[in-house]
């Protein structure tokens, strides 16, 4: 992870300066705050701010104005009934700020996510660092003949080292170019125009803020096994961190969303007819191909 001794020293010292305050702070959320936490080969995400806890979420559910006299099982309870029946006003009410290191290409899909404030590092302004992201070679591999956007199995050494070969020579060559581009005693290009001829593995940073809710999404979504790799390296540590956070809502979390699944009205009704003692087939059940192949992998998994 490419972080430098200034930026270290910054980050120590923010740890180190005392603060006090009268709203509620989490003390597991307190002890990573700040910490750069290195992801993929130069990546990192930290939480630089926080607000709520799990409390916040009751109380806004309750309308209250404290945390009164009631048990944290009820609470829990409570949280796990707003989970299960998908109300997200109360989760809404806490929010989580981070900084985020990370490849191009996952910031490009990462953005998707649209419910969430983002300021990102301008290579109008400042000249990006001489870092890309090259996969490990376990992680390279063809595409998937059954997933139009996905892997599939991976390529032999012999192939991978190739294929690294080719993306650590295209980045180079990239930079270089960049660097070229920029020399105020050469070409001197604008860096808003020199920044184009980057590759896509290049890092750039940003900070992100997002309610609890909305972050929940991010995380089924992003952290399920259908998602770039990549991404999901993200998605895992920040899963770490809401247990951290939230610990009630988190576990909630894994069994209402992570831990779950919908079936549809068709596939409800193959199971009431399976109950009954009816032997259902794909052909006979309504459902296409892939609708009947993905409840059968849940059923069976």
């Amino acid at each position: 992870m490419a972080l430098t001794d200034e930026q270290r020293s910054e980050i120590e010292a923010v740890r180190a300066a005392p603060n006090q305050t009268v709203r509620p702070t989490v003390p597991a959320m307190e002890a990573l705050l700040f910490e750069p936490f290195p992801l993929l080969d130069h990546g990192f995400i930290r939480v630089v701010d926080y607000m709520g806890d799990d409390s916040a979420v009751v109380q806004a559910a309750r309308v209250s104005y404290g945390k009164g006299t009631r048990k944290t099982s009820e609470d829990a309870g409570l949280i796990r009934y707003l989970m299960r029946h998908r109300h997200s006003t109360p989760f809404e009410m806490c929010e989580i700020k981070f900084h985020v290191k990370l490849p191009l290409f996952v910031a490009r899909q990462w953005i998707r996510h649209r419910m969430a404030s983002v300021n990102e590092y301008s290579a109008r302004y400042s000249v990006l660092d001489r870092e890309f992201y090259l996969p490990d070679a376990t992680q390279i591999a063809a595409q998937s003949k059954v997933n139009n956007q996905g892997r599939g199995e991976t390529l032999s050494a012999e192939t991978a080292a190739e294929v690294l070969s080719i993306l650590q020579r295209d980045a180079l060559q990239c930079y270089g170019d960049y660097e070229q581009l920029l020399d105020p005693e050469g070409l001197g290009v604008a860096r808003e125009l020199a920044r184009i001829n980057l590759t896509l593995n290049t890092y750039t940073q940003w900070y992100w803020k997002i309610d609890l809710h909305n972050l929940m999404h991010f995380l089924a979504l992003r952290s399920d096994p259908h998602a770039q790799y990549e991404i999901r390296v993200y998605a895992q540590k920040m899963i770490e961190i809401l247990k951290a956070w939230v610990p009630h809502t988190a576990q909630a979390f894994e069994d209402y969303r992570l831990g779950a699944y919908s079936f549809s009205a068709g596939m409800l009704k193959v199971l009431r007819r399976r109950l009954a003692g009816e032997s259902v087939t794909q052909e006979t059940s309504g459902l296409t191909k892939r609708e009947w192949a993905e409840m059968q992998a849940v059923l069976e998994g």
